[in-house]
């Protein structure tokens, strides 16, 4: 099976910070949207599988740690799901901005959840994996570097190649 690769490979440049913060801040509105989905998903199946009182949901740790559970995972397939897909999630396709393997094509699923493990290890460190693309020569963030992918913008709708 052929690896299908991506068009205008020539005419992208690396993505810059504030490109990458603007379609972060797009995404995280999807991202709570997806977590309020599930939190009500959550909240549903605690209180009428589970049966639960209504005072008591959300005290015990283990609901917590599950919930805790699918929040995560649910970020991460949203994600991965997209990445896979097109290369971009609805944010990153708001400011034309790709991820990519260095050749150019779609990346793995292992990538993706590479990506997804370092992104949030980046914002833990009080963003320093997304600052390092000011310090990069390439213009790599610690995502980028670990899962071996690019952030690319891509030209304007109208421009030829």
């Amino acid at each position: 099976m052929t690896q299908r690769r991506f068009t205008q490979l020539d005419s992208v440049t690396p993505a810059a910070l504030p490109r990458r913060l603007a379609a972060m801040l797009y995404d995280g509105f999807l991202v709570l949207a997806i977590w309020l989905v599930v939190a009500v998903a959550h909240l549903a199946f605690m209180r009428f599988v589970l049966g639960h009182s209504a005072e008591s949901i959300g005290t015990g740790s283990l609901a917590v740690a599950t919930l805790r559970l699918l929040l995560v995972c649910s970020t991460a397939a949203f994600f991965t799901y997209c990445w896979r897909r097109a290369g971009m999630t609805l944010g990153m396709q708001a400011w034309r901005v790709r991820v990519q393997t260095l050749d150019g094509g779609p990346i793995s699923l292992f990538q993706s959840l590479m990506r997804c493990m370092v992104a949030w290890v980046s914002l833990a460190a009080l963003g320093m994996g997304y600052w390092w693309v000011l310090f990069d020569a390439e213009k790599r963030s610690w995502p980028d570097l670990a899962s071996d992918t690019r952030t690319v913008v891509l030209p304007k709708a109208g421009k030829k190649q």
